[in-house]
């Protein structure tokens, strides 16, 4: 048992998904430090107001709404997605796309007994498991 639970830990997807997290978490950290000490004071600075948006909020029936913690989550949330998304998803679209290993898309077709979506090579559907005859080749 020992034996599986070591090879568990050293399997690659395992390590890469815990270096990931890791990095994940401290580029969520700097993003969110630029966010209060660069961003917001920028804005302060153009808008007027308070210089952190954790400040922001308002008061119904005693109840105090903190909606500026919101905006600054929201901020972070998207500053770290177009950072992954123009750093990391756009590139590795355009090397894959170079090097000819865009995944293609498997033809699908309607099955005429329940309306799901099945792969046009399939002959049985998997979702009502009614008989289909293939047509794809």
């Amino acid at each position: 048992m020992i034996k599986e639970f070591k090879e568990f830990l050293l399997r690659g997807n395992l390590l890469d998904l815990a270096v990931a997290v890791v990095i994940g978490a401290a580029f969520t950290a700097v993003i969110a430090s630029m966010t209060t000490n660069i961003i917001t004071p920028l804005i302060k600075a153009v808008f007027g107001g308070s210089s952190q948006f954790d400040t922001l909020s308002f008061t119904i029936n005693g109840s105090n709404i903190n909606y500026g913690s919101v905006l600054n989550a929201l901020l972070n949330f998207v500053i770290v997605a177009a950072v992954i998304f123009f750093l990391v998803i756009k590139p590795v679209n355009a090397l894959m796309a170079r090097l000819g290993r865009t995944p293609t898309e498997e033809p699908v077709r309607d099955c005429p007994e329940c309306l799901s979506k099945v792969p046009d090579a399939a002959t049985r559907c998997a979702y009502c498991t009614s008989v289909l005859t293939p047509t794809a080749g």
